[in-house]
């Protein structure tokens, strides 16, 4: 049976004095009491990479643990400072990271170890049950083996999936022209001035050309 994750309160504040690695839980040590956990990670630590994400310093993790019948619960927050690529002007910027974790674990079967393994966790949507309230959101279901947990798959997962698709320096971002290149983040250029770089100009120009008379 697995457990709902849903029910815990997730202001308990409740820290247990165990010493644990933050990425490497021992199992044993997770009871329904719950343990808390916090420390600073690096990229390497989660198995980021620059393309993924490139980091500035470290991220500031804090995790809830629980164990709800055959089901390890997961919560918490990460915190730090990311290095994006603005989709605009192509500028390097600082945003602020900072996203809630959520995720549930069960210990893997038989079935789960035949599943094809990827690079991110294995891990599937927990089936919704009947009376789940609809505003309750889904906890992300992994698998776990052996008598740790292993949060990095997990941790790096959900920062990926955070990570904004189309990142920003800034929402008034004027861009580069498309023509010079330039940023128009720090000035305007003289493009903006010559018409003849218009689709319209140039298709009136052709249109115009085709009604001369040949061999003029």
């Amino acid at each position: 049976m697995t457990g709902d994750c849903s029910v815990l309160e997730q202001d308990s504040g409740m820290t247990l004095g165990i010493v644990m690695e933050l990425l490497t839980p021992k199992i044993a040590d997770i009871t329904a009491d719950g343990v808390s956990l916090s420390g600073d990670l690096t990229s390497e630590d989660l198995g980021l990479t620059d393309a993924e994400i490139s980091i500035r310093g470290t991220l500031a993790v804090a995790l809830d643990l629980r164990a709800v019948e055959r089901t390890i619960c997961v919560t918490g927050v990460v915190e730090g400072t990311s290095v994006r690529q603005c989709v605009r002007c192509l500028k390097d910027f600082e945003d602020p990271i900072a996203f809630s974790v959520r995720g549930a674990y069960e210990r893997e079967t038989k079935a789960a170890a035949s599943m094809p393994k990827q690079d991110v966790p294995r891990k599937k949507k927990a089936a919704p049950e009947v009376e789940t309230k609809p505003e309750e959101p889904d906890d992300d279901l992994y698998y776990y083996a052996g008598d740790h947990l292993d949060l990095a798959p997990m941790l790096r997962e959900q920062m990926i999936l955070a990570s904004p698709m189309h990142p920003l320096c800034d929402e008034e971002c004027r861009g580069l022209c498309a023509k010079c290149g330039k940023n128009l983040n720090e000035g305007s250029c003289h493009c903006a001035a010559e018409q003849t770089g218009s689709p319209f100009q140039v298709l009136r120009g052709m249109k115009e050309k085709l009604r001369e008379p040949a061999g003029q």
